[in-house]
Order: structure tokens, then sequence, then C-alpha cells
């Protein structure tokens, strides 16, 4: 991971100014949010294949797609990918507990990456590809950590390494950098995009 000493300097406002509604739930993509709505972060490769995940899980309010977890402020795009902002492809998740429970929530994220392969999902490699779960309530770690060790479980029984997901709160992890408006719901823009996910076929139960 790069340091505080190497990382690039960033910019000082926003590289989505005005972030708009979303292409497919016609929902707002930044707050402030209905009341109810929690939300969560997570990081499992491409943001563009894993945001198209959970917009169509029914109970979610919005997505977005952004960088968080690293130094550089207001990151664009092309800084991410140098490896020298520290930030993480990251996927925003606003939903309505009262439809969907965060438990859901996180089974999904699980179920369909591979949680161990530490800097990279496939052959995107780079610590932008990182795992990981960026929570913002001590309910939400809690089920992290849960449901983590249930997977964990399972995936050694399947003959898969260690878990190598990062784990904190969003306030430890900084600000939630929208990414730039093309990348916002991108398969539903580019249809036949290509960004799989690398679900390991195991299940969070």
């Amino acid at each position: 991971m790069v340091d505080q000493s190497s990382a690039l300097p960033g910019r000082d406002f926003p590289v989505l100014p005005s972030p708009g509604h979303h292409a497919v739930l016609g929902t707002p993509i930044a707050p402030p949010w209905p009341e109810g709505i929690e939300v969560i972060y997570l990081a499992l490769g491409c943001f563009w294949g894993a945001e198209k995940v959970f917009w169509q899980l029914d109970g979610v309010y919005t997505t977005a797609v952004g960088y968080q977890g690293g130094i550089t402020p207001n990151p664009t795009y092309e800084e991410v990918c140098t490896g020298r902002t520290g930030h993480a492809e990251t996927v925003l998740v606003a939903f309505d507990p009262a439809r969907v429970e965060a438990a859901a929530i996180l089974r999904t994220f699980w179920e369909v990456h591979d949680p161990t392969q530490g800097f990279r999902q496939g052959n995107d490699v780079g610590t932008q590809y990182r795992s990981a779960v960026y929570y913002t309530s001590e309910a939400q770690a809690e089920l992290t950590e849960q449901t983590g060790r249930t997977f964990a479980e399972r995936l050694a029984q399947a003959g898969f390494g260690a878990i190598t997901t990062e784990i904190r709160g969003a306030a430890d992890a900084g600000p939630f950098y929208y990414a730039e408006d093309y990348h916002q719901q991108y398969l539903a823009k580019n249809p036949n995009g290509y960004c799989p996910v690398h679900a390991t076929g195991v299940s969070c139960g």
C-alpha cells in the first residue's frame, strides 16, 4: 500500500461535483437519504459489475461507485489505477432495512467475489481491487464479523485460503469520493461492458 509520503496530491474539488440520479432506479445517488435508509460501503474488485449486483437487490434504495479507504483527496479514476492513492474501488449501497437486512447485503457481498485474493480480483491486479467492508454502525460491524466467520469456514472447507478483506468503520476509512459520471451504473449505460464478478461458488448460508 502507498504511504502518505508517496501518495498523489489530488485536489480540493470533487471529480463529480453534482451527483445526480441513478440511471436504473431513478433515486438520488447522494444524501440526504429518506428516513430509515442505511448505508454500507463495499469493495469487491471492479466496481462496474459489483454495483450492478447490488442495485438488483430488492430493498436497495440506490447505489453509486467511488473511491474510499485511501489517502489522496478527490482522486480521478486514472490516479486510483496507479495504485498511488490508496483507495479501493467501492460501491455505496443505500438500503431499506425494513425490506432487506444488512446481513443479506453482506452475504451477497461475500458470495459474489473471492475475498481471499489480497490486492486483486481475477485478472484485475492492484490495491484498488482489494476486498473491503466499510461499515457505518456497530450492528453492521458485528454482522460483518459474523458473516465473515461463517464464510471463512465454508471457504476453508472448499479449499480456499484465508480471507484478506479489510474491515473498518467508514469514518476511519475516510471519505467516499464519487467516481466520474461515466462510471456510475456503467453496465446499464454500456450493456455489453465487460466486468465479471469473481464468485467462488461457495455459499454464505
